[in-house]
């Protein structure tokens, strides 16, 4: 009989990251949810982690590149992607993409997330705005 696999705790998704060099830390507490929430980074890039009700690892700000010490947001303009913060916006280049690719593979595994195809294949952005299409 095959056996089930049990879930990665937080506590041990907090090891593993520590453990393969991810830069963890207490992050502060700007929603206002007293949710004990953690920045991890690695790369140039990081993301917030918390604990989930079942104990599991739940995501609370997807990754991203640190610009100006913020997590900049991934924006599709269809000829060319930006890393946007609110105080600031630049192009994204091949190295900031494939340092976020690499970031999120790592950190899924170490979380035991599910790994999504189309995640795996490359970069995907948080928005996409073509403006060939805006006001549609």
């Amino acid at each position: 009989m095959a056996k089930t696999k049990q879930p990665r705790t937080f506590t041990d998704a907090l090891a593993t990251l520590a453990g393969h060099q991810f830069d963890v830390s207490a992050a502060h507490d700007a929603s206002g949810t007293g949710i004990k929430a953690f920045q991890v980074r690695k790369y140039g890039c990081a993301a917030e982690i918390a604990a989930a009700p079942d104990g599991t690892t739940m995501l609370l700000a997807r990754p991203g590149w640190l610009l100006g010490g913020r997590i900049a947001r991934l924006l599709d303009r269809g000829y060319q992607k930006f890393l946007k913060t609110p105080q600031a916006q630049i192009p994204a280049t091949a190295e900031h993409l494939h340092a976020i690719h690499q970031f999120s593979e790592e950190l899924n595994e170490a979380a035991d997330a599910t790994s999504l195809y189309n995640e795996s294949l490359g970069t995907t952005s948080d928005r996409y705005l073509y403006d060939r299409v805006s006001g549609r």
